[in-house]
């Protein structure tokens, strides 16, 4: 595989994530300034995170690169939550972890 192919691997699996499988639900209980009532903001936001995480895992076969975009994208969606980073920059920061982590990836045999 090039690094062009598993960077789109890595855009169609955020798609995915951030769209059809995140849902009403998690987009809305995700956040910590209104949380669903009864549902912990930070399960919600820890479960979006996590199918981040496995899209990049199962790309790469990296639970190191898995692990760095569920607490990414945790870190970068809480921001968004509370008005520090716009949707679009939040987007942009989402696609930056990802470039990153495929720059690691050809870079470090084994990552």
């Amino acid at each position: 595989m090039t690094i062009i192919h598993v960077f789109l691997l890595m855009l169609g699996g955020h798609a995915l994530a951030d769209y059809p499988l995140q849902g009403d639900f998690l987009a809305k209980a995700k956040n910590h300034l209104a949380p669903l009532p009864g549902v912990p903001w930070y399960h919600a936001l820890a479960a979006h995170s996590i199918i981040h995480g496995l899209f990049v895992g199962l790309i790469t076969g990296s639970a190191l690169l898995a692990v760095a975009e569920a607490l990414s994208h945790a870190s970068i969606d809480y921001m968004k939550s509370d008005g520090t980073v716009s949707f679009n920059v939040d987007q942009a920061l989402h696609l930056g972890c990802k470039a990153i982590w495929c720059g690691l990836f050809f870079a470090i045999p084994g990552i």
